[in-house]
């Protein structure tokens, strides 16, 4: 079979398990077809914020807050905020008219129970964020207010969906969150309801005709069409079958060709409030990654332009320390590692770590992320590059739930990994860091166990401090000190494509882009 015919094959599938695919969009003008990969395991937001679930549950719930692209804070399920002068006050002013998908009101007492009760159990970001709250409480049916312990400046960029979605209380109070959470349809406010999932096939959403902004949702209905195949995925999007991929649904390598059809288009933009950082995961508490020298080698024999470009196809800036570039608080101002064998290798003498009569130094395991042949090639580049200096890497391949518990547990050597920064270092960076948050068994936690109590000290008093040139100063020397002491090896800030239809419009009109909840999304 040639290529010819298997794209003919592939259309002809995906197109009829599509409904009709882009012939089916043109006739009704409302309805998406978009993919989703990995398929989520749940779609309960406040349960679950893995990539698969944030984009597609983030149609069918809503925090409080929208982001614009520059960060700024935008209406959602609050129409209007003030914070207190001293900083310890948020009031929230929710809308009036917002429904829960059985037709329940949403009122002030959902907000106090997510964010008080359910969230704090269950969401290991809003965990933190909500702990920092001296008091919880409604005055009214659509007030909310928030009295912090302390200053926290990063709270307001605490409440996009995925970071704190509303949950309805009516149906989850005195519940098992975990059992009734993952087992009930989802039931949220958002300008879409759930109608069907048909396991390792589809999950069909359909406009809520009850939503509480005027004209949305624009579109009519979403299907999420799970094609674990990449090349299958980039058919589907080439022959028009979807008209939608995102995150990383297409291997980077085809984006530039998928990009350059005449009826798609391709953008990075949509995803600021995240900015994925990518990096290698050590687990600093076994020798010899627990001598920060060994940890500085490894960064020298890492040539972070060879995985910008060669492996992730451009599609991403080489990193230089714990912070994206394209968050506030970043600096250049650190320390730099230029790819030298030669520097790696003092580094190793000096420690005392001898070649064996083969050669090799010392022998690490790497757990290797199962998310993609992105990430095999990154385990393979990094498994070469380390064996220039004599160190020998074996690669150990997981199942994603395996490797979760590998790597939450600390039982690896190294792995892959990539956090979100969720618009202020505060709520995305300084958790990979801060000793308090080495928890076992929890992933995107403090996972290699990273200890140092100037760094915990230095991301305590930034997250307090309100003027922002002492926060400035406060995190450029935490930056400057992780970067010394490189308890991760990172790699890059990641700029995922988002590849569509060029008739569908207002898709990454947000910070959160395709996790937003489409809206104003619609075909022209």
């Amino acid at each position: 079979m040639n290529r010819r015919e298997f794209n003919l094959l592939m259309a002809a599938t995906l197109g009829s398990a599509a409904s009709g695919g882009l012939a089916f969009a043109q006739e009704n003008g409302g309805t998406l077809t978009s993919v989703v990969y990995p398929e989520p395991p749940i779609l309960n937001l406040g349960l679950n914020q893995q990539t698969p679930t944030g984009v597609v549950a983030g149609k069918l719930y809503e925090g409080l807050l929208s982001y614009a692209r520059d960060l700024s804070p935008q209406p959602l399920l609050a129409d209007s905020w003030e914070v207190s002068p001293d900083g310890l006050t948020y009031t929230f002013h929710l809308v009036k008219n917002a429904r829960w998908h059985d037709g329940q009101p949403f009122t002030a007492a959902d907000v106090v129970f997510s964010c008080k009760t359910f969230l704090p159990e269950v969401h290991p970001r809003a965990r933190d964020v909500f702990s920092r709250c001296e008091s919880i409480e409604a005055p009214d049916d659509y007030t909310v207010v928030f009295t912090l312990k302390q200053p926290f400046p990063a709270f307001l960029m605490a409440f996009e969906t995925a970071s704190a979605p509303m949950l309805p209380r009516h149906l989850l109070e005195g519940a098992d969150y975990q059992k009734v959470g993952a087992e009930q349809p989802p039931i949220g406010t958002g300008p879409f309801h759930f109608s069907e999932w048909v396991r390792g096939s589809h999950i069909h959403l359909t406009a809520n005709e009850d939503y509480y902004r005027e004209g949305q949702p624009k579109l009519r209905e979403i299907y999420y069409r799970v094609i674990p195949d990449a090349a299958s995925r980039s058919v589907s999007l080439e022959q028009g079958d979807a008209q939608l991929t995102q995150w990383q649904d297409i291997e980077p390598f085809d984006v530039a060709r998928l990009a350059a059809l005449p009826h798609l288009e391709m953008t990075t933009e949509g995803y600021e409030y995240f900015s994925p950082m990518l990096w290698i995961e050590l687990n600093c508490r076994r020798p010899p990654m627990n001598d920060k020298r060994f940890r500085q080698a490894l960064m020298h024999l890492i040539d972070r332009n060879f995985v910008r470009d060669r492996i992730l196809f451009g599609l991403a800036k080489a990193a230089t320390g714990p912070i994206a570039s394209s968050m506030r608080f970043y600096t250049s101002d650190v320390r730099t590692y230029e790819q030298s064998v030669e520097k790696a290798v003092a580094l190793l003498d000096e420690m005392g770590l001898k070649p064996d009569a083969g050669g090799v130094r010392a022998t690490l395991k790497f757990s290797m992320v199962p998310a993609g042949d992105t990430w095999t090639r990154i385990a393979e580049y990094v498994r070469q590059a380390l064996a220039a200096a004599g160190i020998n890497v074996e690669l150990q391949s997981n199942d994603l739930a395996g490797w979760v518990e590998s790597v939450s547990n600390g039982d690896f050597d190294i792995s892959g990994n990539q956090l979100y920064q969720n618009g202020d270092p505060a709520l995305g960076v300084a958790r990979t860091y801060i000793s308090s948050n080495i928890r076992k068994g929890v992933m995107f936690s403090n996972t290699s166990g990273y200890s140092n109590p100037k760094v915990d000290e230095l991301f305590e008093a930034a997250a307090g401090e309100i003027d922002v040139e002492k926060r400035q100063a406060l995190y450029t020397e935490v930056q400057q000190l992780l970067v010394e002491e490189v308890p991760v090896l990172w790699l890059a800030e990641q700029q995922y494509p988002t590849i569509h239809d060029n008739r569908l419009k207002e898709i990454t009109t947000s910070a959160t882009g395709v996790n937003s909840n489409f809206g104003t999304v619609h075909f022209a």
